[in-house]
């Protein structure tokens, strides 16, 4: 990473000018990816109060270039250096992934930190799902298995031996939950809750013994996995790492089951795929990925609780935010009843434990 000096940082360029000129990256791609030097084409994809996520076409390959929103910032600067951290461990594993190029916080470039990364083709799986998944019981079932199986990859990262031995803070992780969520709870509530209480107090009394720690994605869900577009069924990449840690990998796995429907869950919180058109069962789901990460699937009806209960609380805070005028953002007034609900759906989940 260069060492900048205020002669060399330039003003941020916003995604618009960039997409009309995008010369003052080549450089930096052309030093990247060698060869001849050559033009790129910039397509804006999405922007706004997120990470901006622009398509960089460079001769006949396209890559992805994401970045935080406003000019880079100590905070933002770090994120973009915790997700190259991140994207060059995942380099040595089997995780699918978009595989990263590089990246940098040296501001010269564009005016703030951004990373490249290859451009994934594909799909999020969601009814109705394109071409071979549409309507064949055989290939929607491989689809649900292989987005457990690369969850389990994930699992199976030896996150000391590719570099991310501090990338953490593994020890107490499972204890922590519960204080960190009701004290975030708390700090942006409007509202009493039904439930909120008894789930605190069945969350403490019924936490196991943690499991080995592990890399965690921090919110995989069918929402944030690409499947190839072909046969046979695969993820292409598990994409937006912006929570993952090390910590207790079954927290993962109860926030991706809790969001499964099938003949014996009812409603969740998440409907995407219906489970009758042959996604399968949670109960398979759950062994397919004990038997692929070795770990113990015994007490997935607690890490279901804790993910929905976490959920919970996140919605809360952007509903809180709605409530109090400081967001206009009409998906936030819907969580006056969503939040609920998941608390509802934790309830029914722990007395079946």
């Amino acid at each position: 990473m260069n060492t900048v000096t205020a002669a060399r940082i330039v003003p941020w360029i916003d995604d618009d000018a960039l997409v009309a000129d995008p010369s003052p990256l080549q450089p930096w791609f052309d030093e990247q990816l060698g060869g001849a030097s050559t033009p790129l084409l910039l397509t804006k994809v999405s922007g706004g109060a997120s990470n901006s996520l622009l398509r960089v076409q460079r001769g006949d390959r396209f890559y992805a270039l994401r970045r935080p929103p406003a000019v880079a910032n100590d905070k933002t600067s770090h994120n973009i250096e915790r997700e190259l951290r991140l994207g060059r461990a995942l380099k040595q594993t089997d995780v699918p992934h978009a595989r990263l190029i590089e990246g940098t916080t040296d501001p010269q470039w564009i005016g703030g930190p951004f990373l490249a990364m290859q451009w994934i083709g594909g799909f999020t799986p969601r009814d109705p799902m394109p071409g071979p998944f549409a309507s064949s019981p055989d290939n929607r079932r491989a689809l649900g298995e292989a987005v457990i199986d690369a969850l389990a990859a994930v699992a199976r990262v030896d996150w000391r031996a590719v570099g991310l031995g501090d990338f953490g803070k593994p020890d107490g992780f499972l204890e922590r939950q519960i204080d960190r969520w009701l004290s975030q709870f708390k700090r942006n509530q409007v509202r009493e809750l039904a439930h909120l209480d008894a789930l605190v107090r069945w969350l403490r009394g019924n936490r196991p013994d943690g499991s080995s720690a592990g890399l965690m994605h921090g919110d995989y869900s069918f929402a944030n996995v690409m499947i190839a577009p072909d046969l046979p069924a695969r993820v292409a990449a598990v994409i937006d790492w912006e929570l993952s840690t090390i910590g207790d990998p079954l927290l993962d796995l109860g926030h991706l089951l809790s969001s499964w429907e099938d003949e014996q869950s009812g409603p969740t919180w998440a409907y995407y795929v219906d489970w009758k058109n042959g996604l399968g069962s949670r109960t398979r789901a759950a062994e397919r990925y004990a038997a692929a990460s070795g770990r113990s699937v015994e007490a997935l009806p607690y890490y279901m609780v804790l993910a929905l209960f976490r959920l919970a609380v996140l919605l809360e805070g952007s509903y809180a935010r709605f409530v109090r005028g400081k967001s206009e953002n009409l998906r936030h007034a819907v969580f006056e009843k969503r939040v609920p609900d998941l608390l509802s759906q934790a309830v029914c989940v722990s007395e079946r434990l």
